[in-house]
């Protein structure tokens, strides 16, 4: 019971707000990790690790059965779920991939911006949890695993300075690097693509649902950001 009250009081207490240098500093570290070739392969794991998340959240939550996820070393990633082939439900659960991770993003701007920045990573750890029962595959456990045991050290032994630099690094990453696939979308969509899905599930051609994908991840990463600049101190 003590480490559940301790987790609560973590979780619910409040951060003041960085200051500009903290908040400059992270957007451009995220900034420059989505943006180097070489450090884009790895990170995008992240990306990915939210995008089939977050196929699986929307599959539960319109009622099909989920039956697994897989992640792959390529970054490429897979979630199975059960139900009706089509419908408002599939549409759903197939567009949720793209938008998941500027989404996520978005909400963990607005827990920044009132003060709850050390909450983000308390949430992304539950999150991370309900993926892993999910996982059906060891590089797909590896990855949740690791990334898991580097948020809970950081929530659990960093000092709250820390934490909330965490936060708002893990928040910019999340925001800039959710628009990334959907660009790199218009080169690669053609047979096997969310956006191809979708395609046949709506008979609307691909290139459109890569520009509405694209334009919702933009105004994300517009909206996330603007919360995080307006809450930094002077």
């Amino acid at each position: 019971m003590k480490i559940l009250t301790e987790i609560w009081r973590r979780v619910t207490a409040t951060q003041p707000a960085p200051s500009s240098t903290v908040v400059l500093a992270t957007a451009a570290l995220a900034a420059f990790i989505v943006a180097a070739p070489r450090l884009w392969p790895i990170t995008r794991h992240a990306i990915t690790l939210v995008h089939e998340g977050s196929h699986a959240g929307v599959a539960v939550l319109t009622g099909r059965r989920l039956a697994g996820i897989r992640l792959h070393s390529d970054t490429s990633g897979l979630t199975v779920s059960v139900g009706r082939p089509r419908g408002a439900g599939m549409v759903a659960t197939a567009a949720a991939g793209y938008l998941g991770p500027g989404v996520l993003g978005l909400g963990a701007a607005w827990l920044t911006s009132q003060g709850h920045a050390v909450a983000v990573l308390w949430v992304l750890l539950l999150l991370l949890a309900g993926v892993l029962v999910q996982i059906r595959n060891w590089f797909g456990l590896w990855s949740v695993l690791v990334t898991g045991a580097a948020l809970l050290a950081v929530t659990w032994w960093a000092s709250p300075r820390w934490q909330s630099a965490t936060a708002y690094a893990i928040t910019w990453f999340l925001l800039l690097g959710a628009t990334r696939p959907v660009i790199e979308l218009l080169n690669h969509h053609g047979g096997g693509s969310d956006a191809d899905l979708l395609a046949r599930l709506t008979r609307v051609p691909a290139l459109v649902w890569v520009l509405v994908l694209g334009a919702a991840t933009i105004a994300t990463a517009v909206l996330g950001g603007s919360l995080l600049l307006a809450a930094r101190a002077a």
